[in-house]
């Protein structure tokens, strides 16, 4: 190494005095870079570059499923900023750069677990706020089993007869030795509107959220499944040009047929001589949090109310709510936790009440009833926030690229 910065000290030292004879004669010096080394550093370089940047500043973003439509579409390209809520240090070292957390075709894990570092987030720009979309680690994707489409917490899993395991490509009977154990920057990235944060007093009262006991904002494009009926056929090449996607709708009976629309999709629907009826949602479903339809009579479109959890605020316990807490106690908080006879012990200690470390927020999608949320799952933990989306910097669909979505906000109401 000294004789090649020797080698370039004296090139630019011949450059600084155009001396071509010396420069000549330093052309054909073996310290000189080859064309192929030079490609090499350039890409080297360019991939540390874009690392740092996806890792601290700014990172590309795909929208994989309908959960946010008609806001954000299946196809959408985001990016989606780090430093407006804070930017969070790695806490996976070991991985390969410019993956999240698995390696394309081969499908494995795309990181070590260990070494890590503990959790710290810098300083924000700005707090989390209601009614915009935001970027986090899904709160309960750290005991994962991956399908080609998508994975599934344990619990879910769980929770599924031998008929749904089979059509989410599970193998049945279910080995939990397949699971895929993820640390917290590794879990699955979620994109869902921010509609309660810290402190809000939550609730649904038929499908209209309720924020301290208020109507909240309904976003413009917000959608709910509706029956459509009526004798003709529907144009779907118009109704997806109306950003109404097709592909998830089904027919229910002739003439009968079920799709995701907003109010403005309703009424141009209505121009053309069909009816529109509210699709009728399952009521006390086992899958809505906190599963536990003993103690919470709760649906889609009738949830709470509860108070979403703010750091340093200090609930009382009980058996009857104690499904509301458990994994923010257990895993989110890193407590032990043991409930006998109706008392509770944390870290050994007996105790009628828990004070929370860190803020918490509750997530929705904009696709209301196809969107797998905080109605489902529970809680969003600030340390599994990822950041803002900015901007669709290119959206692709069915019928090619949507050059109207290209360089237009990700942040809309």
């Amino acid at each position: 190494m000294p004789k090649e910065q020797d080698y370039l000290k004296q090139l630019r030292e011949a450059h600084a005095k155009k001396d071509a004879r010396t420069l000549k004669t330093l052309e054909k010096s073996p310290y000189k870079k080859g064309m192929f080394r030079e490609w090499i550093e350039a890409i080297v370089f360019a991939v540390f570059a874009a690392a740092f940047i996806r890792m601290f500043l700014i990172e590309a973003y795909v929208i994989p499923t309908s959960s946010m439509e008609g806001s954000l579409l299946v196809g959408d390209y985001l990016f989606v900023s780090k430093a407006h809520y804070g930017i969070r240090t790695p806490m996976t070292v070991v991985q390969v750069p410019l993956l999240h957390n698995q390696v394309p075709v081969l499908g494995s894990e795309s990181y070590i677990t260990k070494p890590n570092l503990p959790y710290y987030r810098l300083a924000a720009i700005e707090p989390v706020q209601r009614n915009k979309p935001f970027v986090f680690n899904w709160p309960i994707g750290d005991s994962v089993y991956i399908t080609p489409n998508r994975s599934w917490n344990i619990e879910q899993i769980r929770q599924m007869s031998p008929p749904q395991l089979r059509q989410a490509q599970i193998p049945y009977p279910f080995d939990e030795s397949n699971l895929v154990i993820r640390p917290l920057d590794k879990k699955d990235h979620y994109i869902k509107r921010c509609v309660a944060i810290a402190g809000d007093k939550f609730e649904v009262r038929d499908r209209q959220i309720y924020i301290n006991d208020q109507p909240a904002i309904v976003p413009k494009k917000v959608q709910f499944l509706y029956t459509v009926s009526g004798n003709g056929n529907l144009n779907t090449e118009e109704m997806i040009d109306w950003g109404v996607n097709v592909e998830e709708g089904f027919q229910s009976s002739n003439n009968t047929y079920v799709f995701a629309l907003t109010n403005e999709n309703i009424e141009r629907i209505k121009t053309k001589g069909f009816n529109v009826t509210v699709y009728p949602r399952n009521e006390n479903s086992p899958d809505i949090f906190p599963q536990d339809t003993a103690h919470f009579k709760w649906s889609v479109d009738n949830f709470g109310p509860l108070v979403i959890p703010a750091a340093g605020a200090t609930v009382q316990l009980s058996p009857e709510n104690i499904a509301l807490y458990r994994r923010i106690i257990t895993v989110y908080e890193s407590n032990s936790l043991e409930q006998r006879n109706g008392e509770f012990f944390i870290n050994g200690s007996k105790t009628n009440s828990y004070t929370f470390k860190q803020n918490y927020y509750w997530a929705m999608g904009d696709n209301r009833h196809n969107s797998e949320d905080s109605r489902f799952w529970g809680f969003v933990p600030h340390d599994h926030i990822v950041g803002r989306p900015l901007l669709v910097w290119m959206s692709t669909g069915k019928n090619g690229i949507r050059w109207n979505r290209i360089f237009t906000s990700a942040n809309k109401d």
